[in-house]
C-alpha cells in the first residue's frame, strides 16, 4: 500500500510555490503540477527511489514506464543516446506542446524511469509554470498523469485531490489545465515512426511536418 503523507496544496502563484516543490522533489517527494494537457504527478528523474513511488501511488505496473518532462530541446542530450533528425524536425514543429516522442535512452537514465525497456518518452510541455518548475529542477521531471491508474486525466486540482490525497506530497493549484486532452504519442525508435496514442495532435499533422524540406 501506498504511504499515507499529508498533502499540501497550494496554489502555482504563491510566492514559494517552486521553491516548496524543489524540497519535496529534492528529498524523493511527489508533487502534482499542471501542465498543458492535464495535471501531472512528478518526482526527481534520477532519484529512482522516488520515480518507485509514483508506480505504487498510482497502482501502476511497473511495465509501463514513465515519461520525462523537459524544459527545453536541448536537454534531449541529457537523457538520449541518439536524437534522430525526425525528432529535431518534430520538435522544431510541435515543442513545447503537446506531443509525447520515444527515442532510444541515455544510460544515465534509472531503469525504474523506462521500465528497464531501451527506450525513454519525453515531451516539453507549453505550460509557463510548468515548464520553470522543471527549469528549476534541473531540466528534467519524471510525470506522468496525476490519477489513479485506469482512472480519467485529471485538468483540476480538486481532481488531483480525489485521487491521491494522502499519497502525493504537495498538489500546485494553477486552475483548470487548458488543454484537458492527453499528449500524443510517437515512437521513434524505428525506421518509420508509429503513433503509439492519438491525442491533441493528429497522425495527418505529425506526417505533414515530417513530409516537409528539412532547413538547410
Amino acid at each position: 500500500m501506498p504511504r499515507k503523507t499529508p498533502t499540501e496544496i497550494m496554489p502555482t502563484e504563491y510566492p514559494k510555490a517552486i521553491g516548496q516543490a524543489l524540497r519535496v522533489l529534492g528529498q524523493s517527494g511527489l508533487v502534482a503540477f499542471p501542465t498543458d494537457t492535464v495535471y501531472g504527478v512528478g518526482a526527481h528523474a534520477f532519484l529512482p527511489e522516488a520515480v518507485e513511488r509514483i508506480y505504487h501511488v498510482k497502482g501502476r505496473s511497473l511495465r509501463k514506464a514513465i515519461p520525462l518532462l523537459l524544459d527545453s530541446v536541448d536537454r534531449l542530450g541529457k537523457v538520449t543516446e541518439v536524437v534522430p533528425e525526425n525528432a529535431l524536425v518534430l520538435a522544431e514543429r510541435f515543442w513545447p506542446g503537446p506531443l509525447t516522442m520515444v527515442l532510444p535512452r541515455s544510460p544515465d537514465v534509472p531503469d525504474i524511469v523506462t521500465a528497464g525497456g531501451p527506450s525513454v518518452a519525453v515531451r516539453v510541455p507549453d505550460h509557463d509554470f510548468a515548464l520553470r518548475l522543471i527549469r528549476e529542477a534541473g531540466g528534467v521531471l519524471a510525470a506522468t498523469s496525476a490519477n489513479l491508474s485506469g482512472r480519467p486525466d485529471p485538468v483540476t486540482a480538486q481532481e488531483v485531490l480525489g485521487y491521491l490525497e494522502g499519497r502525493i506530497d504537495l498538489i500546485l493549484d494553477g486552475g483548470p489545465c487548458p488543454g484537458g486532452v492527453p499528449s500524443t504519442v510517437v515512437d521513434l525508435t524505428r525506421p518509420s515512426p508509429r503513433v503509439v496514442r492519438t491525442g491533441a495532435i493528429t497522425s495527418k499533422e505529425l506526417d505533414e511536418a515530417l513530409a516537409r524540406p528539412t532547413k538547410g
